[in-house]
């Protein structure tokens, strides 16, 4: 099996295992930042607003775009690691 969040040094014997492992650790980390960046921006803009200067405000909807953009790319570079190793559903 391998490794979600680390590179293992045990990898299935496929071509290019290692290229896949890292595509699918980056993919994972760039997901989980971006996905609390995304939170995080949307609590700026929406709930916390009154504690906010307007160009806090402004930095933060820039970010939520921004970062749910990351957050895609994210999940494509995982959709095509996995896919490397043989999996089908993701």
């Amino acid at each position: 099996m391998y490794s979600q969040f680390s590179i293992t040094k045990q990898l299935p014997a496929v071509n290019n295992a290692l290229a896949f492992q890292k595509c699918l650790v980056i993919g994972n980390y760039l997901m989980l930042t971006s996905f609390f960046i995304v939170v995080s921006s949307i609590f700026i803009t929406f709930a916390f607003d009154e504690n906010f200067t307007i160009s806090a405000q402004v930095a933060a909807h820039i970010a939520t775009i921004i970062f749910a953009g990351l957050l895609k790319i994210g999940y494509v570079l995982r959709c095509v690691a996995l896919h490397g190793f043989g999996q089908r559903n993701f």
